[in-house]
């Protein structure tokens, strides 16, 4: 671990006697990091839990770098090898990520880095700055406007063909590697994955006509390889607990059995998932499915739109105030309604910032009478919510057209664009890393670069106000 401050050379001293300087947002983005310390120590913490010495060894990257470095990279929307060649590249940016001219390692180191955090520390991060934004005097937290939108899982369109053919192959895969470490312990299992992957093709090729003869039979040949697959792995890891020469053998054995065990539970619930769907014709629960084998925890999420009537991935609920900033943002299970986020929204906002927000806004998905009425008790002003269906009363068609009211939706509109910002440019789009653990993280590191860059913009206003206040009297 290396000292979190390094020593700027002379190349650095002459660069900036030359007047080289950082892009004026990022630049008030590393300053007004300078100024929280608080955000990078909890970085350096979360670095050195597990080491026995943290000043010995090779010299990895400081928390303000890789802090800084995951901040410029949801930024810019790189993944890890672009980041590193342009840190490499760029004078700027290896100012803002502190590597001044020292050498800058590897993609991989970034990525070793990176991995250390957890979605609990960006959590933890992201209320730390926006409690610092509160105490700065850049937000009040008079308005809130709330919004869901979904981030999708790195998966393939599910089908109950193609999950039982990832479930034969993977498992027919690992066998493979178990069997190269221990060869005496395990018999040759027969490979069926081409059988599998014929039946499958053939599942996704047939017409209409053909699916009313063919489908069953062919699906019951498919479970049938599916449940051979899963049978035989199960007999490799009964075979193989004390197997390997060395310890690094035992080891990575360990590892393989591990893995085969998990698929094999997954591989069950896609059997009987296949089964009670294609065979038993039987409606399977949305909550009892599965679709993927490698992001279990991905969710089946229909909002109504028309380009996309289906996703799969998890929903989001963001709150966000008046001046930008992301107040909220949870990761949900399954596909809850808009509604229920409402109340919760407003509670949390109580406890940001002491007091319910004046005007609180959302679309009229989160609509409810009991969601008006609690608003309202909590202390909500203008709550511009409109009406879900139903005959509008007189009082509500005249609150509707409110000039509050509009201003409220209008004052709404704004999180859409935040969200398209979010999934285009800062990555939320699709999440490529592995896990909801992963996903978890992507979106607090979304919300984390959108803040800073917020913040940002709001202390260069105040920067130029400052500056006309000031060339007002000379002009005079």
């Amino acid at each position: 671990m290396r000292d979190d401050i390094l020593q700027v050379s002379f190349a650095d001293l002459e660069l900036m006697s030359q007047g080289v300087e950082m892009d004026p947002v990022l630049n008030q983005v590393s300053a007004y990091v300078d100024q929280h310390p608080e955000l990078v120590q909890a970085v350096e913490q979360r670095l050195q839990e597990g080491l026995k010495n943290s000043t010995t060894g090779r010299r990895g990257l400081t928390g303000a770098q890789v802090l800084l470095s995951w901040i410029l990279m949801r930024i810019k929307n790189w993944d890890y090898r672009e980041l590193a060649e342009r840190i490499r590249d760029g004078i700027t940016l290896r100012l803002f990520t502190r590597f001044y001219s020292n050498p800058v390692p590897r993609h991989t180191a970034f990525h070793r880095g990176h991995n250390r955090l957890t979605s609990e520390l960006i959590r933890r991060i992201n209320d730390a700055l926006l409690q610092a934004a509160v105490q700065d005097g850049l937000e009040d937290g008079e308005a809130s406007r709330g919004d869901t939108t979904v981030v999708e899982a790195d998966i393939h369109h599910p089908t109950d063909a193609s999950l039982l053919w990832d479930t034969v192959r993977v498992l027919t895969r690992l066998l493979k590697q178990l069997r190269q470490l221990a060869p005496h312990q395990l018999p040759r299992y027969p490979k069926r994955t081409r059988a599998a992957k014929r039946r499958m093709y053939e599942l996704q090729r047939m017409t209409a006509s053909q699916r009313e003869h063919q489908q069953v039979p062919k699906y019951r040949q498919l479970i049938a390889i599916a449940e051979e697959t899963l049978k035989n792995a199960r007999d490799a890891v009964k075979l193989t607990p004390a197997a390997g020469r060395t310890s690094s053998d035992i080891f990575i054995i360990e590892a393989l059995r591990k893995q085969i065990t998990d698929f094999c539970g997954l591989g069950d619930r896609v059997v009987d998932q296949a089964r009670r769907r294609v065979i038993d014709n039987e409606q399977v629960p949305a909550a009892e499915k599965i679709y993927s084998i490698f992001e279990p925890h991905t969710s089946l999420i229909k909002r109504g739109k028309a380009g996309k009537p289906v996703e799969f991935g998890h929903k989001i609920y963001l709150a966000q105030t008046r001046t930008g900033l992301i107040t909220q943002y949870w990761v949900l299970d399954g596909n809850p309604s808009d509604e229920d986020h409402v109340v919760p929204s407003i509670q949390q906002h109580k406890a940001t910032f002491g007091r319910a927000p004046k005007l609180y806004a959302n679309d009229r998905g989160s609509y409810s009478a009991d969601n008006i009425k609690a608003c309202q008790q909590e202390g909500v002003a203008c709550v511009s919510i409109p009406q879900r269906g139903g005959q509008k009363t007189a009082e509500r068609e005249a609150f509707e057209k409110s000039p509050e009211f509009k201003q409220g939706q209008r004052f709404r509109a704004g999180i859409e664009g935040t969200i398209s910002v979010l999934m285009r440019g800062r990555g939320m789009k699709r999440c490529l890393a592995a896990g909801k653990k992963g996903l978890e993280l992507l979106v607090g590191l979304a919300v984390l670069a959108n803040n800073l860059l917020r913040i940002a913009a709001l202390l260069l206003e105040k920067i130029k106000k400052k500056a006309k206040k000031k060339a007002r009297p000379e002009a005079a």
